[in-house]
């Protein structure tokens, strides 16, 4: 495949977490995507460990407050850009860009003081997108125009 120009600040589709055009921003820094989430937790359902989320903080326009539920979690040490270490739960979900959609490792995190509630790391970035920092919304225009 081709490898594409992305912008600096992009819109997206997250099927798998009930979020559509959902502003998202390309972090060279960081390894593997992170959503923002209200809340994530074990639970047990029918004997069944699942991984409960609500995705995006509440002062986001987008928030919709439903509950997801997911059977297939891990959970892994993550250290910050600070240097601050913290146990975060990953999970995977599909996303598109341009019209094509990826499936990647997400991690949940509190972002609710954060510009974007979403962020594309290296792992998904590397052999699909070249980033352009000068542009933004590529995606979204391909999307008119094909469209």
């Amino acid at each position: 495949m081709e490898q594409m120009i992305i912008g600096r600040k992009e819109r997206a589709d997250l099927p798998d977490f009930g979020l559509r055009n959902i502003q998202v921003k390309i972090d060279s820094g960081a390894y593997s995507c992170s959503v923002d989430c209200r809340s994530a937790h074990i639970v047990t359902i029918d004997g069944i460990e699942q991984l409960e989320v609500i995705f995006l903080s509440e002062e986001r326009k987008e928030f919709s407050g439903e509950v997801y539920h997911f059977k297939n979690f891990l959970s892994k040490k993550v250290t910050s850009s600070t240097g601050n270490s913290q146990i975060r739960y990953f999970i995977t979900g599909r996303i598109t860009l341009f019209g094509t959609e990826f499936t990647t490792l997400f991690s949940l995190s509190k972002r609710s003081g954060m510009k974007t509630p979403v962020l594309i790391g290296r792992k998904l970035l590397n052999n699909n997108f070249i980033i352009d920092t000068s542009k933004m919304n590529l995606s979204r225009k391909s999307k008119k125009k094909s469209g």
